[in-house]
């Protein structure tokens, strides 16, 4: 019955002579007004059912995850593990591998954003080296600077028999730059003068980290790892991961990652298992376990030189493995020696060192 009067009103206005342009801009103007008292919320201060709300403060941590408590060997309660039927790949192939650029800060592996930790160290392109400290280092000319890598990271193969959400296996990153990778591994030798040389060379290298060879000496791979060079995950006590029981490889991953997290504030996302071993079960362990990436390589640098997994020289992209080393485990030579021995036949080749990171 309300919107019946309005109506006649306009009829009869027409009828009398009113321009039709003023009639419509009355209509108009009453419908909106009419609306405007429909649209209009009930003031109130509570929620839909009644109860006040909460102040804004409280809302917000409300709002935010709550912290995973994980039993020791990084599972959730009752939470069963993930299943996989696909074998290893190799070369450029794998499964697929997590989003992100493979660091996670500022969350520890807990998922508690609360937690404390140290602080994390720069992220960013390769180190650069200083002015003429490569003849320091027994070099014939300085570590050329890494191109820039690439805008989107490449693409990694997978082998058809490998499920979609497992992590990838890479030996050789896709690439045609005249680059390389160096990996270092384990962390028995703690060698104060290869920080020097790593800063002074511009040296970019990923390090691979087991536990029970490192033990209270986490702070020395910090300042490696504070020049730009980051820390991976390497398991707690170097086992081959292969026929071991699922459990026991979260054990040893997730335990390490757990490490890796309290001592330097960052989560690994790349993974070496040691030896180059490891079974499905690895990849699915590691999968649980955080991991983006399993590393493998194509060429590693032993006490006298490089050895390759095939051919005789290296490749654009190959991952190069060396170890963290003493004169014990190299005849004599120290670390620094060995480690201007492998720059040496990178550059000899027509190569330079990149980071891995910036490409996987």
């Amino acid at each position: 019955m309300h919107a019946l009067g309005p109506k006649i009103t306009y009829v009869m206005m027409i009828k009398t002579g009113f321009p039709r342009c003023l009639v419509f801009v009355g209509a108009a103007a009453v419908l909106t007004a009419c609306g405007s008292l429909a649209a209009a919320p009930e003031p109130h201060t509570g929620s839909r059912h009644g109860a006040p709300m909460p102040p804004a403060s409280l809302t917000a941590r409300l709002d935010d995850p709550p912290s995973v408590s994980r039993s020791p060997s990084g599972r959730e309660p009752g939470q069963r593990p993930p299943s996989s039927t696909g074998p290893e790949g190799d070369g450029y192939g794998g499964g697929a591998g997590g989003a992100g650029d493979g660091r996670v800060q500022g969350t520890p592996p807990s998922g508690d954003p609360s937690a404390s930790a140290p602080a994390a160290g720069p992220p960013g392109p390769a180190p650069a080296g200083a002015d003429d400290a490569y003849r320091r280092w027994g070099l014939d000319r300085p570590l050329a600077r890494p191109p820039a890598p690439p805008g989107a990271k490449p693409a990694l193969g997978r082998s058809s028999a490998q499920q979609w959400g497992l992590p990838p296996t890479v030996r050789r990153v896709p690439t045609d730059q005249r680059v390389v990778f160096v990996t270092i591994d384990d962390g028995i030798e703690k060698d104060p003068r290869f920080v020097e040389q790593a800063r002074e060379l511009g040296l970019p290298f990923t390090g691979f980290l087991t536990d029970n060879v490192i033990g209270t000496h986490y702070d020395y791979f910090d300042q490696l790892r504070r020049l730009g060079n980051p820390m991976e995950n390497h398991t707690l006590t170097h086992p081959s991961l292969a026929g071991m029981a699922y459990d026991d490889q979260v054990r040893e991953i997730c335990g390490q990652r757990d490490n890796l997290w309290k001592n330097f504030g960052q989560q690994p996302r790349l993974f070496r298992p040691p030896y180059g071993e490891y079974d499905d079960a690895t990849l699915r362990a590691a999968a649980f376990c955080g991991v983006r990436t399993v590393v493998l390589w194509r060429a590693e640098m032993e006490t006298h030189g490089l050895a390759y997994r095939s051919g005789d020289h290296l490749l654009p992209g190959d991952i190069v493995l060396a170890h963290f080393r003493g004169p014990e485990q190299l005849e004599g030579q120290s670390m620094t020696e060995w480690i201007a021995a492998l720059v040496r036949s990178i550059q000899a080749q027509g190569f330079t060192i990149g980071r891995l990171e910036d490409y996987v």
